[in-house]
């Protein structure tokens, strides 16, 4: 009877990515893409995302939920991005100027972040994202309305006719696009594998257990796990949950600056929005939930997530004739597991699971 319990239990827990794995696998069957280029899509994709979903794991081990206000760090990333263009710093001197003047930037968004948080205990998750909301209308006004006038920028070229905002999009093309990528690549049967990108998301994965090992880790899991006994340990709790929201909008901002020096492009005014969501999709997807995260999740979550990402559009055209088809599920997909966890997180408090 127990082992049923248990083998019952482990299902239910697991259920996010067994379906989504189940799902997956169905998708790269119907797709018939060549095995090669799925594996070439999946090895660049870990490379170019994984940073940004290990971001996610700090705030959840502190009892803080999934941050949404990651886009603040994107965002800053992205600013910094732009005035590096801007003054035409290439290659890794640039990536690493973007990278000193995102993790500052980031440092004080996060504590404001952290700041807001303390102050809505027990509703982390949504002020998290309203937070993202507002930030994203402050982005947009700084860099639609103020570059060109307030703010000094030289190069016209990615200004709108009118002198004022910039443009859609930036290209990294010849400043930092692929500086890190470009380093060390080893090819392995037509597979390029960015050997600098992994070896910074294996650091960051060292350094995230070895993080958790330290006081500071046991006061994060402490906090996580109640509040109120962590308190009367003497740890101080809301100083505790600035610093891990800090920690993971610094790192949102280095993740995003991996992954945009990889695109190559900037999408002006959306980037940050998709990688909040796609990120705590993946995170999601790799069998986490709001009260539990770990480096395996994020990495599982990468896999499964974006496989998916990568076959829907043909197997939609397969199947339905519509390529565009695929485009939309894969959005679908995204809201639905972050609907889902959401869900589970509220249906587990009601009920005092834990």
């Amino acid at each position: 009877m127990n082992r049923k319990i248990s083998l019952k239990n482990i299902l239910l827990s697991n259920i996010v990515p067994i379906a989504f794995f189940i799902l997956t696998l169905g998708a790269v069957i119907v797709a018939k893409i060549p095995i090669l280029f799925l594996l070439s899509e999946i090895v660049r994709r870990i490379s170019r995302n994984t940073f940004l979903v290990l971001a996610l794991i700090i705030p959840v081990v502190a009892g803080l939920g999934l941050n949404f206000a990651i886009v603040l760090g994107a965002m800053a990333a992205q600013a910094s991005l732009f005035f590096v263009v801007d003054w035409g710093i290439t290659g890794i001197k640039g990536i690493l100027l973007a990278m000193l003047m995102a993790s500052v930037l980031s440092i004080g968004l996060g504590w404001l972040v952290g700041r807001t948080l303390n102050r809505a205990k027990g509703r982390e998750m949504i002020t998290s994202m309203i937070l993202g909301f507002f930030a994203n209308g402050v982005y947009q006004l700084i860099f639609l309305f103020f570059i060109g006038s307030l703010i000094p920028y030289s190069k016209k070229a990615f200004l709108l006719p009118q002198g004022v905002g910039l443009r859609n999009t930036v290209d990294l093309y010849g400043v930092v696009d692929g500086a890190l990528n470009n380093i060390w690549i080893v090819s392995i049967k037509f597979i390029n594998v960015y050997m600098i990108p992994l070896f910074i998301i294996v650091g960051l994965c060292l350094l995230i257990t070895f993080l958790l090992k330290t006081k500071l880790g046991q006061d994060f899991k402490a906090v996580g796990q109640d509040m109120h006994v962590a308190q009367t340990a003497g740890i101080n709790v809301d100083k505790t949950r600035i610093t891990a929201i800090i920690i993971s909008t610094v790192l949102a901002a280095i993740g995003q600056i991996i992954y945009l020096q990889d695109i190559g492009t900037i999408n002006t005014y959306n980037s940050h929005e998709q990688i909040g969501l796609f990120s705590i999709a993946a995170l999601l997807v790799g069998g986490a939930s709001t009260r539990k995260a770990n480096i395996w999740n994020a990495i599982i979550g990468v896999i499964l997530f974006h496989t998916l990402f990568i076959v829907a559009p043909s197997a939609g055209n397969r199947l339905f004739g519509q390529p565009q088809i695929g485009e939309f599920f894969r959005e679908f997909v995204a809201y639905a597991v972050i609907a889902f966890a959401l869900a589970m997180h509220g249906w587990k408090t009601r009920r005092g699971i834990h």
